[in-house]
């Protein structure tokens, strides 16, 4: 048998226990797990981008809290809001394509304007 001391990957602290043990807790394994995502570049970007897609919802929800609000374009970037970040589009039946963020979308008007709404069951049907 080998009993050579083995040592915390993330705290360096001496691990008692099962042979395969490789942290001394819960909150030293989640510590490790953390620092590797946070190296690792694809998770990174995932990471972004969902906070940008996270952002354009709040902004989105704050701006339409009914469900549909019709405002300038500008109200939206002044908010931070990056239209090229986005979860789905849904073309009508007329041809009109809106930009979803999770659960709330926006149509592009004329006059710089923008028609915002809420994700509706009968949508899931033209969902692109």
């Amino acid at each position: 048998m080998d009993y050579t001391k083995r040592n915390c990957e993330a705290c360096d602290q001496p691990l008692v226990g099962r042979a395969g043990k490789r942290y001394c807790s819960n909150q030293c394994r989640a510590a490790a797990s953390n620092r590797r995502r946070s190296e690792d570049a694809g998770e990174r970007l995932m990471k972004e981008t969902n906070l940008k897609l996270r952002h354009n919802r709040f902004v989105l929800q704050r701006f339409s809290p009914e469900g549909k609000t019709t405002l300038k374009r500008e109200v939206l970037q002044v908010a931070g809001f990056d239209f090229r970040h986005f979860t789905h589009l849904y073309r009508t039946r007329q041809g009109n394509t809106y930009h979803f963020c999770y659960d709330y979308g926006y149509l592009l008007l004329e006059e710089e304007k923008v028609l915002i709404v809420n994700w509706q069951p009968y949508m899931e049907k033209n969902k692109v």
